[in-house]
């Protein structure tokens, strides 16, 4: 969030905003301004020709949104394959672990006791870490495996890509 300022007028009066309460009053402003929620090409750069914004600035913008919306997409897509797989992993321990405690009880417990702890122990502190990483993440271990598995998609596509051109009819 933005820091307050103790003194936010200058000499003249005027209201000083610092960069990114300008850019989310603009943009609630924008958004309330068209009916339909959005803008064409030529409505942006009005926009931007009456805050004096260039348009080669718009279009360095654009660009950068473009990169941005994909990474953010990726981002959604790793997010959620990665509590899918947490919750597969949770799902077979939790099978594995029922079926253990009751055949302890079937069979009269006291000699399976050994292997609830050998088994469920070690499981159950992974599966409690991967719960801890995916759902309390550490933002640079968090961007490390995101840029891995972005690495990893992009490499999958490239070969996938290459396999569709040689298996192509021609």
């Amino acid at each position: 969030m933005a820091e307050l300022r103790t003194d936010p007028y200058i000499n003249s009066g005027e209201y000083l905003y610092p960069a990114e309460d300008a850019q989310q009053i603009l943009s609630l402003a924008i958004a309330r301004q068209t009916e339909s929620g959005e803008l064409s090409r030529a409505q942006l750069l009005e926009i931007a020709d009456e805050l004096g914004i260039s348009a080669d600035s718009i279009a360095a913008a654009e660009r950068e949104w473009d990169v941005k919306k994909y990474e953010i997409a990726d981002q959604k897509l790793f997010d959620s394959q990665r509590q899918h797989q947490f919750q597969h992993g949770l799902t077979r321990f939790l099978i594995t672990a029922g079926f253990v405690l009751v055949f302890q009880l079937v069979t009269g417990g006291w000699l399976w006791n050994w292997l609830i702890y050998l088994i469920l122990g070690p499981w159950a502190l992974q599966v409690s870490w991967d719960a801890w990483r995916i759902y309390r993440p550490n933002e640079y271990a968090y961007r490390k495996e995101f840029e891995h598995w972005r690495r990893k998609q992009q490499m999958k596509r490239a070969v996938g890509g290459v396999v569709r051109r040689f298996l192509r009819p021609s």
